[in-house]
């Protein structure tokens, strides 16, 4: 039986999201739920997070994303979904 569909999203994450240990939280639960990645600070104040791994796992880390329960708080989450590219090897915080 085939494994499930990998797939990748980028996520802006604009709010309260730098300083708060937000790309740690991100880190954490990403690794935990087999995923590879980064959580990047932006100039701006926003977070980019990008997720690759199994379709059910990263939906999940978007959802956790959205939901707001994270270090500091999200004010909007743009979510777009890719096809896996295979380029990362863990999650990392930058």
């Amino acid at each position: 039986m085939p494994g499930p569909t990998v797939v990748r999203f980028t996520a802006r994450v604009v709010g309260r999201v730098q300083g708060v240990g937000f790309r740690d939280y991100v880190r954490t639960r990403g690794r935990r739920l087999g995923l590879v990645g980064t959580a990047t600070n932006m100039p701006d104040g926003a977070v980019v997070v990008i997720a690759e791994g199994g379709a059910p796992a990263c939906q999940n880390l978007a959802r956790l994303l959205v939901t707001g329960h994270t270090p500091g708080w999200t004010d909007r989450v743009e979510v777009v979904w890719q096809r896996a590219q295979g380029d990362l090897a863990d999650f990392r915080r930058k």
